[in-house]
């Protein structure tokens, strides 16, 4: 684990609705304030599965970057690019796919699943059977130690930790490695160095993992290392060769099923969302004709808020008091469905005047967004340079 980063990315799919919002980016806001956090459009995985309909992936880029600092992403806390600006991404997806096992593309569960959902489209192509080993690029050029998850992408950020074993095990060996590792333990300086020692001992003689914990730590905090006597320590406290590009872990986010204006979950494919900057007339209409629980066919009938679409979504946006008076009054047949809506149409435009608020300066002035990504792309090109200059060297690919 080199750093305590956070790498996370979207495709460009447009405008984003509420169901991004309280699935994704309200975790990636609080994540900002507590790691170093890297996002990222990911421009070329929108080929994928939209190769021949390319047309619409510019505006889409810059529409849905809008709606990240709209949420609350700070470009001062975060680092935001566009993947195609730093072309390191491909190089090393290339030199990745050179040891891939073919088998390890094809069993990952969303492959098939995709293939499934998405029969309309042409999935035939490496570009989609390989997505998961450019998903995987985009993660361990950033030595992350985390990655923001739902529990279906799990498998993805596995099959990026599996990779970056392989990778290191066919790509560690270096010559003379444990006399450099003992010279890079005597730049730690005494104290250091024997605790240093004594950690490596402890966790490889008893797998000790607070000790192993304790000395990533303590290599995090060493000033006077280079990039390559820190790998090297790195892979020596475990007992392995050195680590070239960091196992990540996956970083679950809190299950959120964003309700849609049918009781679906939200999504754009099912036409049930509701945009994060939409119209208020429009977000307004669309709340207000939500279908509700079929028993009140007329305004005396009794309901059950379980039956429905309303609830749900009052459920996310409504406090308790709220709550309780949704429940008494549709049960009472106290209230009307119209009633019923009107709290929850307020909180979901209170919601989204922040969001406009946010957003307009950048609408008014786009050279702001651009220079926030171009800033965003020469950061993180920086490191994804210093991760490909140790990758094409363990490669031999760094003769001159």
């Amino acid at each position: 684990m080199f750093t305590e980063r956070v790498v996370s990315g979207m495709r460009p799919t447009g405008a984003l609705h509420l169901g991004h919002f309280h699935g994704a980016l309200k975790n990636w806001v609080r994540l900002q304030s507590e790691h170093p956090c890297l996002f990222f459009v990911a421009d070329w995985h929108a080929l994928t599965t939209h190769y021949d309909t390319p047309g619409v992936i510019g505006d889409n880029v810059w529409e849905m970057v809008i709606d990240w600092l709209a949420a609350g992403i700070d470009p001062q806390q975060s680092t935001l690019f566009i993947q195609s600006r730093v072309p390191e991404h491909a190089e090393l997806h290339l030199l990745l796919s050179m040891c891939t096992p073919l088998g390890w593309l094809e069993r990952v569960p969303t492959y098939k699943d995709q293939q499934d959902k998405l029969s309309d489209r042409d999935l035939s192509t490496y570009g989609f059977l390989g997505y998961p080993l450019l998903q995987a690029a985009d993660i361990l050029m950033y030595r992350a130690a985390w990655v923001p998850v739902g529990e279906d992408q799990v498998p993805h950020v596995e099959f990026t930790r599996e990779l970056a074993r392989r990778f290191n095990h066919l790509f560690g060996r270096e010559p003379g490695f444990e006399d450099k590792a003992r010279e890079a333990v005597r730049k730690l300086g005494s104290r250091r160095a024997r605790l240093y020692r004594e950690l490596r001992t402890r966790y490889q003689e008893q797998g000790d993992e607070a000790a192993l914990q304790q000395g990533r730590e303590l290599l995090e905090l060493a000033q006077n290392l280079s990039m390559g006597d820190r790998e090297r320590l790195f892979g020596y406290l475990e007992g392995s060769r050195k680590i070239i590009l960091a196992e990540p872990q996956s970083l679950l986010t809190p299950a959120s099923r964003m309700p849609g204006i049918d009781g679906q979950k939200m999504s754009k494919s099912y036409g049930n969302a509701i945009a994060m900057r939409e119209d208020p007339e429009s977000v307004s209409a669309k709340i207000r004709t939500m279908p509700t629980d079929p028993a009140r066919v007329r305004r005396a009938d009794p309901g059950e808020p379980a039956r429905c679409p309303v609830w749900p979504l009052h459920q996310v946006y409504s406090g308790e008091d709220t709550l309780e008076w949704v429940q008494a009054g549709c049960r009472s047949a106290g209230i009307g469905c119209l009633e019923c809506k009107q709290p929850l149409i307020d909180a979901v435009l209170a919601e989204q005047q922040v969001f406009r608020e946010r957003a307009q300066p950048y609408l008014d002035d786009p050279s702001l967004l651009r220079n926030i990504v171009a800033d965003g792309c020469d950061q993180a090109r920086k490191i994804a340079q210093e991760t490909m200059r140790e990758v094409r060297e363990a490669m031999g690919l760094a003769y001159a």
